[in-house]
C-alpha cells in the first residue's frame, strides 16, 4: 500500500495590533469614538449592530463569553466601555483607528481561550475588539495554502483541512481551542514551534488607516 504523503498548509491570517493609551475616560471622547466607527468601516456591512455598550442587554453576557478566568465574573473587575463584535474586517480596522484617535486602550479577543484573562481587563478605559465572528477559512488545494481569519480556532482549521484532503495537515499543536489571531501572531508557544515555518503572510491593520501585508516572521523582524 502506498504511504500517504504529509504536506503542510501555509496559512495567512488577518491580525490586528493592540493600541494602548493612558487617557482618562471622558463621555465626550466616548461619543466621538462611537461616531468615528462608521466613518472608517465598510458601509455595505453596517457596524451599528456590532457595537455593544453597557446599555445593551447582551453586553454582560458577551463580555463574559468564553471567559476561562473566573475573576472576569467578579463585579469588581474593570469592564470595557464598549465591545465591538466585528462582522467585517473593516469593523476591526475602524476599532483600531478610533480607539487610538480617541484615547481608549484596545483589547483584542480572537476566537480561542484566554486563561490569563488579559483580553478582558485593563487599568485604563478600554474597548474590546471581539474577532469571534471573523472566522472564515478558505482553502486552495491547487496551491496548498489557506487564508484563515483571526476569529477561527486551530480546531476549526484542522477540521476544514480534513474536509478537503486525507493527506494534508497543519502543524500547530494538539490544543484545538487556540484562536488563530493570537496563536499565529506569536501567542502561546508558537514562537518555538514548527508553526512559524508555515505561516507565509499576515494581513494587519494599523491606526493610520492602512491595511498591510506583512511577511510573517517570528524572529523580531
Amino acid at each position: 500500500m502506498k504511504a500517504s504523503s504529509y504536506t503542510c498548509f501555509i496559512v495567512s491570517i488577518f491580525v490586528l495590533f493592540s493600541i494602548s493609551s493612558a487617557a482618562s475616560y471622558d463621555p465626550v471622547d466616548f461619543d466621538a469614538f462611537l461616531q468615528c466607527l462608521p466613518q472608517h468601516s465598510d458601509h455595505t456591512v453596517s457596524i451599528a449592530g456590532a457595537i455593544l455598550t453597557p446599555n445593551n442587554a447582551s453586553f454582560l453576557s458577551t463580555y463574559q463569553l468564553r471567559a476561562n478566568n473566573l475573576r472576569i465574573l467578579l463585579s469588581a473587575t474593570s469592564r470595557p466601555v464598549a465591545i465591538i463584535t466585528a462582522l467585517h474586517p473593516s469593523h476591526a480596522q475602524a476599532a483600531v483607528i478610533c480607539a487610538k484617535r480617541h484615547g481608549f486602550q484596545l483589547r483584542i479577543r480572537s476566537g480561542g481561550h484566554d486563561y490569563e484573562g488579559l483580553s478582558y481587563i485593563s487599568d485604563v478605559p478600554f474597548v474590546i475588539l471581539d474577532m469571534f465572528n471573523l472566522k472564515s477559512i478558505d482553502i486552495d488545494m491547487k496551491t496548498e495554502t489557506a487564508w484563515v481569519q483571526a476569529g477561527a480556532t486551530t480546531g476549526e482549521l484542522y477540521y476544514s483541512i480534513a474536509q478537503k484532503s486525507d493527506v494534508h495537515g497543519f502543524p500547530s499543536g494538539v490544543c484545538t481551542t487556540l484562536g488563530i489571531g493570537g496563536h499565529f501572531s506569536g501567542g502561546s508557544s508558537s514562537r518555538q514551534s514548527v508553526l512559524q515555518d508555515q505561516v507565509r503572510l499576515l494581513q494587519s491593520s494599523d491606526s493610520q488607516t492602512r491595511v498591510r501585508d506583512l511577511m510573517a516572521s517570528f524572529d523580531g523582524h
